[in-house]
């Protein structure tokens, strides 16, 4: 799951079987700093987010299982709203060591 921000809104009048009546958004993905990372993709929301809200996305599997539809091909989806980020405790380097590594 990664964080990004809506920035705006997409229209389909033909969606696959399933997909009627779906929300579709479109989404930048933010680093951990919170700013624009890679182009914009479209996301289906679950969530209820709006254009400008700070979202959780879940993506490839776990996008299709947030929609509740067996089999959907789905790739991107908005699972949360975020109402906040605190990352002035997060030591997010670590090294991999031979045996075990306790996180």
């Amino acid at each position: 799951m990664v964080l990004g921000r809506v920035i705006g809104t997409a229209v389909s009048t033909r969606k696959y079987p399933g997909l009627e009546g779906a929300k579709l958004l479109v989404v930048q993905q933010l680093s951990k700093e919170l700013t624009p990372r890679g182009r914009p993709a479209v996301a289906v929301d679950v969530a209820q987010a709006g254009v400008g809200d700070l979202v959780l996305l879940a993506r490839k599997r776990e996008a299709a299982v947030a929609f509740y539809v067996p089999d959907m091909p789905l790739d991107l989806a908005v699972v949360g709203i975020v109402d906040t980020v605190d990352l002035t405790n997060l030591d997010l380097e670590f090294e991999l060591r031979e045996g075990y590594n306790q996180f």
